[in-house]
């Protein structure tokens, strides 16, 4: 089961300073119904990941991931419809936590958002200075919608200091 709830980030990069690394992702999507089904290229590495519907406002959902070849991968992905989810995942260690800022690029340039992975829905954690309003279960920032509805086209629809 995963758990992860989602927020903005502030687009003043404050986040950057706490940076320990920073990997690059490409991801795309095959069309199954009823799942979520996603090949990662990850730092060198492939992922195969499929995700169950999300439940309780969209902080969690099933989750099976297993590291696949890499020549597997990129045949996979020749399978995925509708383009790739570029982005750079910067891991941003705070009070306990581990916060995975997404900095996205292609059709979603501009969009910054942070996961935090949690072992049970109502643990608490200090959210670190650079953090927005959360936007768990908000369709918008499924990674998967960011290839039919990319953020270049609701940008406008956040506040300002976050776009």
């Amino acid at each position: 089961m995963e758990i992860e709830r989602k927020f903005l980030v502030k687009r003043d990069g404050s986040f950057r300073s706490l940076v320990t690394s920073s990997t690059e992702i490409l991801q795309g999507y095959m069309d199954v119904k009823g799942a979520t089904v996603r090949i990662r290229l990850r730092g060198g590495e492939a992922y195969l990941t499929i995700k169950g519907p999300s439940m309780n406002g969209g902080i969690s959902r099933y989750e099976f991931e297993r590291k696949i070849p890499l020549d597997d991968a990129q045949a996979m992905l020749q399978l995925c419809r509708g383009g790739y989810v570029e982005k750079v995942r910067h891991l941003v260690p705070y009070k306990g936590h581990v916060f995975e800022v997404d900095e996205f690029h292609g059709s979603n340039e501009g969009l910054l958002f942070c996961e935090v992975e949690l072992q049970s829905e109502d643990e608490p954690f200090e959210a670190p200075p650079f953090l927005g309003p959360e936007v768990s279960g908000n369709r918008h920032f499924y990674n998967k919608n960011l290839l039919t509805a990319p953020y270049s086209d609701w940008r406008d629809e956040l506040p300002e200091e976050y776009r």
